[in-house]
């Protein structure tokens, strides 16, 4: 019998039960409390409502769904790093470098977007691997990006203490060359990404799917019938004079 996505390098099994763990840790709900975990900025919303010419109602939602966005973008890092458990000689240790193959001595920093460290977390992350190969002078250390700017494979070219260092051994590639790298397969990262789609629609066929239970408009209503003030009691509510705060508008 066929193999359904026909993948060679990973089994059906293996790539719908890692796509499922991703869907399961998806987000689907937010309340106020989570809503404001980071504290909010009622002065930016009040901008954002004015300048745009929304209502207050939608740019809280566009909030809340931004943060939700914000939680799943994570998840999708668990995708790309995880899935790599599922082949042979490699693994996600659950600290130290994201994925590692200890026979072949390949050590990997795994990043979604190649512009997501600073300098200073650049720096870091080369002098770890520095330090790796130095204990090892055959381990092979890759800062692996998902979405570079290029299909590439290269020294890694930093600047440490003002002066620029490079090691045949400290390499930068992108995720289609680590995929390439891993199972012996150029095409292996296109084609998860032509499977996907329909490896993530029979896990959603599979499952109880519910929409996003969003509680804030509730949970600041409770606050003040006054959706704006709720917004501002919510942050300054503590505030010298806030205890009389009254909200104005056209």
């Amino acid at each position: 019998m066929a193999k359904k996505y026909g993948l060679e390098f990973i089994s059906d099994e293996d790539l719908f039960a890692h796509v499922k763990k991703t869907v399961d840790k998806y987000r689907f709900s937010i309340n106020l409390k989570e809503f404001n975990k980071n504290l909010i900025d009622p002065i930016k919303l009040t901008f954002d409502s004015k300048v745009y010419r929304k209502s207050i109602e939608e740019v809280i939602e566009a909030e809340a769904l931004r943060q939700i966005d914000k939680s799943n973008t994570n998840h999708i890092g668990y995708f790309h790093q995880n899935i790599f458990e599922y082949f042979e000689g490699w693994e996600v240790p659950s600290k130290g470098f994201d994925v590692i193959n200890t026979e072949k001595k390949v050590f990997v920093e795994m990043k979604n977007k190649h512009n997501t460290m600073n300098s200073a977390s650049s720096q870091k992350t080369y002098i770890k691997m520095q330090s790796k190969i130095l204990r090892d002078d055959e381990s092979t250390c890759y800062l692996v990006e998902v979405i570079a700017k290029d299909s590439q494979d290269f020294p890694w070219k930093i600047s440490l203490d003002g002066e620029s260092v490079s090691n045949k051994n400290i390499r930068r590639m992108s995720i289609d060359k680590f995929y390439q790298l891993v199972t012996n397969n150029k095409d292996a990262f296109k084609l998860i990404c032509q499977k996907l789609p329909l490896v993530i629609d029979d896990v959603i066929s599979e499952l109880d799917m519910k929409g996003i239970e969003d509680t804030v408009f509730n949970d600041l209503k409770s606050l003040s019938s006054n959706m704006v003030k709720s917004l501002y009691l919510l942050a300054f509510e503590k505030y010298e004079g806030f205890e009389n705060f009254n909200i104005e508008n056209n």
